[in-house]
């Protein structure tokens, strides 16, 4: 069930930013609020609310309504003040973006007239070690944003060998992703695998890079924070709840930050943009117009200016299109975005 918040009560969100909040800034807002193009009297789903940027933004460039969503706890108690900056136009969920439908439902939105996610790791949650996100503060091993389910640590020191390769190298794209997956399980036979810079020092034995290439953990850290939170899975889910909930002319503003979540943005909306070629096995979806038009074409990646103030930007990509009058499709095809997946499933180990 939703914890829906009007007024929130703890840990409020500072109105005007602070040295910390200066941190996290939106990524590519500008080109965000553009795109989404919020209208007076509309309704809008920010499905990654996180501190809260697009939100605001949203909230300040139309006199419209605005729906937030996030599985972090600390996000949801840090919305504080901005709900109350914004009473009545504003309510915080939380719960799984991939629920985006269900919760609009709940609170009297069945359509909206625009979304916008901002996939991935918060500034945040990365900033603070005790989330266990960030490959250079030391921390517990988790990797949870919900703070619940399995852990990063769970799996680094259960999986099999083969379990932890496949996982590294489809998840995080990294090629030495056997040897991460031998180094870790000799470390772990001889004392559990915990901390987040045990992981990291483990990693970077078998893993080299050069001092202006990302960290050797880098890819090994993502590959576990998307398992860890079916962060694939979650997207594709979104995705085809965005269909079914999109007003006609409402928008969809995606930004994506690493090569498989893009993929599969580029992916759906390619495919949902053209017509679909049915066959005799689904007669119904046979010669299926367009449910979505594509406002730009091609990604747009953040100028050169923001990312010099925001390093975070350099890796961003921007999709975004907007809902035709046709039926949203069946979602029974999402598979087909989402990379092969490793050959396990997280989901039943404890």
């Amino acid at each position: 069930m939703p914890i829906n918040l009007m007024v929130p009560q703890i840990n409020p969100l500072q109105s005007e930013p602070s040295e910390a909040g200066a941190r996290h800034l939106p990524v590519m807002l500008a080109e965000v609020v553009a795109n989404l193009a919020p209208k007076d009297g509309g309704i809008y789903v920010d499905g990654t609310f996180g501190a809260g940027g697009y939100t605001r933004a949203i909230l300040n460039a139309a006199d419209c309504r605005v729906i937030a969503i996030d599985r972090d706890p600390s996000a949801i108690a840090g919305g504080a003040a901005l709900a109350m900056e914004f009473p009545g136009r504003l309510t915080i969920s939380q719960d799984r973006f991939g629920n985006l439908d269900q919760v609009a439902a709940m609170l009297d939105a069945p359509q909206v007239d625009g979304v916008v996610l901002d996939i991935g790791v918060s500034s945040m949650q990365i900033d603070e070690g005790e989330r266990g996100f960030s490959f250079r503060r030391d921390g517990p091993l988790d990797m949870r944003m919900s703070s619940s389910g399995l852990s990063a640590a769970d799996m680094v020191n259960k999986l099999s060998e083969t379990e932890l390769a496949n996982l590294i190298f489809r998840f995080g794209e990294e090629r030495h992703s056997r040897a991460v997956a031998k180094a870790i399980l000799a470390a772990r036979a001889i004392a559990p695998i915990e901390r987040t810079l045990q992981l990291a020092d483990i990693v970077s034995k078998v893993v080299w890079a050069k001092p202006h290439e990302p960290h050797p953990a880098t890819r090994t850290f993502q590959a576990l924070r998307i398992a860890v939170n079916d962060e694939l899975g979650e997207l594709a889910r979104a995705l085809s709840a965005v269909e079914a909930i999109l007003k006609p002319g409402g928008r969809l503003v995606v930004v994506t930050f690493h090569s498989l979540e893009d993929r599969i943005v580029k992916n759906f909306l390619t495919n949902r943009a053209k017509s679909a070629a049915g066959s005799r096995h689904q007669p119904a979806i046979q010669n299926a117009p367009p449910s979505f038009k594509l406002v730009v074409k091609g990604a747009v990646e953040a100028s050169e200016d923001e990312v010099s103030v925001n390093s975070r930007s350099r890796s961003a990509k921007l999709r975004a299109a907007e809902r035709t009058q046709a039926p949203a499709r069946e979602a029974g095809d999402l598979g087909s975005f989402l990379p092969p997946l490793p050959d396990f499933d997280t989901r039943s180990r404890r």
